[in-house]
């Protein structure tokens, strides 16, 4: 990455992400920023979920020899999942626990 680039990263609430040692990497590349999700988001639970599933449901069960093994039967599953898939209803209803700016830099603890 050029040293100029910011990168954003999305995380949950989880301590671990909040501890001395990730501040002080923090301190150490200024470019990089973290984005907390607020408490109990399940945006964020689905797509773990996902990719969850994905490694259970092809890589687990699957034998590749290659990455350009891979690519094709990767791709099959996530066009056949597709085919029967719908979006997410969100419905969120604590006006308390919205979302909000949350920003963890070196600067902000």
């Amino acid at each position: 990455m050029p040293a100029r680039q910011q990168i954003h990263i999305i995380l949950d609430n989880l301590s671990a992400h909040k501890t001395a040692l990730v501040r002080e990497v923090l301190e150490q590349n200024p470019q990089v920023r973290f984005h907390f999700t607020p408490t109990y988001s399940s945006w964020l639970n689905q797509v773990e979920l996902w990719f969850a599933k994905i490694e259970r449901e092809v890589l687990a069960r699957g034998v590749f020899t290659s990455v350009a093994d891979l690519d094709p039967k990767f791709r099959r599953y996530i066009n056949a999942y597709s085919v029967n898939s719908r979006p997410i209803q969100w419905k969120y209803s604590d006006s308390l626990r919205r979302i909000c700016t949350n920003e963890f830099t070196a600067t902000s603890h």
